[in-house]
């Protein structure tokens, strides 16, 4: 049992090293991504391009990170506080997910047509 315990501890960090790495990936393509645009459009298309590239690995990675989460405190720390700490750190990376989601312009939150100007 005290095998397959870290076993899973194993792979919740490695889960959360993913999310780290799809962030970290994803803001050096996003930036990579802007500077053609800076030098052939300027300065604001190339902001929104980068600051929606970014938004979209943070997201990614925030999922990641939930996931690592979840799947080491579900095998190591089986108590009711370990499970209330979890229950905040979810409620917050989803909290800044729908955020992001919302200011990239995806607006879960809106049923059909386009947003209101």
């Amino acid at each position: 049992m005290e095998t397959i315990k870290q076993t899973f501890g194993v792979v919740g960090s490695m889960v959360e090293a993913v999310g780290v790495a799809v962030i970290l990936l994803g803001f050096t393509a996003a930036l990579a991504a802007s500077v053609p645009r800076l030098l052939s459009q300027g300065f604001v298309p190339a902001y929104q391009e980068l600051r929606t590239n970014l938004g979209r690995s943070l997201i990614l990675g925030l999922e990641f990170l939930i996931a690592g989460d979840i799947i080491r405190t579900v095998t190591f720390t089986q108590t009711l506080e370990s499970a209330a700490v979890l229950a905040v750190i979810v409620v917050i990376r989803v909290l800044l997910a729908l955020t992001l989601d919302f200011e990239m312009g995806d607006r879960p939150f809106r049923r059909g047509g386009p947003p209101a100007d």
